[in-house]
């Protein structure tokens, strides 16, 4: 029997629309008042709407989707993309960014991978470094981590508050609220400016993550992939539970949604990504620039002068 071709695939399934919409709608957070990060299962993998065969079809176009999407995204000139990526040690999402930009024009995207922050950016607000580096319009930008580390790392180890040099009297029991209100503002002044949000909380499982710890220290070549540090990490993981729930319940809205992503399989993790950023670039109608009457006489007489040379 001859297998379906991801074109046939995509029609079975019609995952463009509607069932894209529902498979994201289980995964995309707009209000986080009534959140719980207990209620979403990091195994997931949509159930009844595909399997896996379906999916790595679907995730195969998807990706060529994006591509030609990300072209009229640079050609119109009018929006940004910035896609954030959050998640525990070993969740994924390195492999996640490669895979699903593997299709596009790399002058059209810039990466930024969030490290500890250095002298520079301890003199200034928490969200400086990530200001400076937002996608200019008709680019994507992806943050692996981002400024959300403030009210992770910074909020399960608060001693690191202290390095930041900021006021005694700024430093009060509402601090965190308080950054979640910073996040929302300036996220909204992005969207308000052109500037599309995404963000990705790419949710392992502690059983999993421990397969994958030991998955890279059974292999020479994944050695360097894990440290002393993540197993101190992954001693804090409760800990990191509730902040990650906090920080959703604190951030989530429509202009600015977080998708909470199952991550135990990366095969299903990766497709929700992409899905999720195909249709929120459909949403913008993007198309390429239209050419006025009198730039076109202009072009017709360059060709003309080519023929003629």
């Amino acid at each position: 029997m001859t297998k379906p071709s991801a074109n046939d695939v995509i029609a079975k399934h019609d995952l463009a629309p509607k069932n894209t919409r529902k498979l994201l709608k289980r995964y995309r957070i707009e209000d986080g008042a009534k959140f719980r990060l207990k209620d979403h299962d990091p195994g997931d993998t949509g159930g009844h709407l595909l399997g896996k065969d379906e999916a790595t079809a679907i995730l195969t176009l998807g990706v060529e989707r994006l591509a030609e999407q990300q072209e009229l995204l640079y050609a119109q000139n009018d929006w940004a993309v910035l896609c954030l990526f959050q998640a525990m040690d070993a969740a994924g999402k390195d492999g996640t960014i490669k895979h699903v930009m593997s299709g596009v024009n790399p002058q059209g995207v810039d990466v930024t991978s969030f490290k500890a922050p250095g002298p520079e950016a301890l003199d200034h607000d928490f969200l400086w470094r990530a200001n400076h580096a937002l996608p200019a319009r008709g680019k994507i930008g992806i943050f692996n981590r981002s400024y959300y580390e403030e009210v992770l790392v910074v909020r399960v180890h608060p001693e690191l508050l202290t390095r930041q040099k900021l006021p005694k009297d700024q430093i009060g029991k509402h601090i965190w609220r308080e950054r979640f209100e910073a996040i929302t503002a300036y996220e909204r002044y992005l969207h308000q400016q052109g500037t599309a949000v995404m963000k990705f909380f790419l949710h392992l499982s502690k059983e999993e993550q421990k397969r994958r710890f030991i998955s890279r220290l059974d292999h020479p070549e994944k050695n360097w992939k894990f440290s002393s540090a993540d197993l101190t990490e992954r001693g804090r993981w409760d800990d990191y539970q509730d902040a990650y729930e906090d920080m959703i319940r604190g951030t989530a809205t429509p202009d600015a949604p977080w998708y909470v992503v199952p991550a135990d399989n990366k095969w299903f993790s990766r497709l929700v990504v992409v899905a999720a950023m195909d249709e929120r670039l459909k949403e913008m109608d993007l198309k390429f620039p239209k050419v006025d009457p009198a730039e076109k006489t202009r072009l017709a007489e360059a060709r003309t002068k080519l023929e003629q040379e």
